[in-house]
C-alpha cells in the first residue's frame, strides 16, 4: 500500500483517538443554557462521523477526481500540510485541556477558563486552523480535485470561529483584548 495513504489514515485515527481519550477525561460540569437543539446536535455528530468514515475510506482506497499528471511534489506538499495540521490541531486540543467544550454544545461550561498560553498565545483557533490544513493537505496528498471542495469546510470553520468569538467575548473579561493581540488562524497573518 502507498505509504502516504498509510500516514493519512494513521493521522486521522490519532486525531480521533486524542479527542476521544481527552473527552473521556473531561470533568462532568454543570453548564449554561444549551444553544444547540438535541436533534441538530445529533445530526451534526452523525455528519462528523460520516465525513471521517468517508475520508478514511478515500485515503485507504479511493481515487476520487484524481489530478491527472500531478507532480510528486504536490503529494508530498499535501502530506506536509496534513502532518502540520494534525500537529496544530492536537496541540490546540491538549493545551485547552479541561477548558474544551464540544462544538455541538455551543456554550461556555461552568468553571471553563479562557486559554491564552502556548499556541493560543499566537492564534485563537488552532484546532480549526489545524483541521483546515489537515483537510487541504489530505486532498493534495491524494492528488484529488476534491481539494477545491475544501472551501466548504473552511467556510464552516470561519463562521463557527466568528460565532464562538462573540460568545467568548460575552463570557470572558479580557477576551476582546486577547483578540486584539492574536490572529484567528495564522500567526502574524489572519
Amino acid at each position: 500500500m502507498d505509504p502516504i495513504r498509510i500516514v493519512l489514515v494513521a493521522g486521522m485515527m490519532v486525531h480521533k483517538a486524542v479527542w476521544e481519550v481527552m473527552k473521556r477525561t473531561q470533568p462532568v460540569r454543570a453548564s449554561g443554557p444549551d444553544t444547540g437543539a438535541g436533534t441538530s446536535k445529533r445530526v451534526l455528530k452523525l455528519v462528523k462521523v460520516g465525513v471521517l468514515v468517508f475520508l478514511v475510506v478515500q485515503a485507504l482506497a479511493l481515487d476520487l477526481l484524481p489530478i491527472r499528471g500531478a507532480p510528486v511534489w504536490l503529494r508530498w506538499l499535501g502530506l506536509g500540510l496534513f502532518v502540520l495540521g494534525l500537529g496544530i490541531a492536537i496541540l490546540g486540543r491538549v493545551e485547552l485541556g479541561t477548558n474544551w467544550a464540544d462544538i455541538e454544545d455551543g456554550r461556555v461550561l461552568e468553571g471553563q477558563a479562557m486559554v491564552s498560553h502556548g499556541i493560543y498565545r499566537w492564534i485563537r483557533h488552532p484546532i480549526y486552523a489545524g483541521d483546515m490544513f489537515l483537510l487541504v493537505g489530505l486532498q493534495l496528498a491524494l492528488a484529488s480535485w476534491l481539494v477545491l471542495a475544501m472551501v466548504a469546510p473552511v467556510a464552516v470553520f470561519v463562521r463557527r470561529a466568528l460565532k464562538e468569538e462573540a460568545m467568548l467575548a460575552r463570557n470572558f473579561a479580557g477576551y476582546e483584548e486577547y483578540c486584539a493581540r492574536t490572529k484567528r488562524f495564522l500567526p502574524l497573518i489572519y
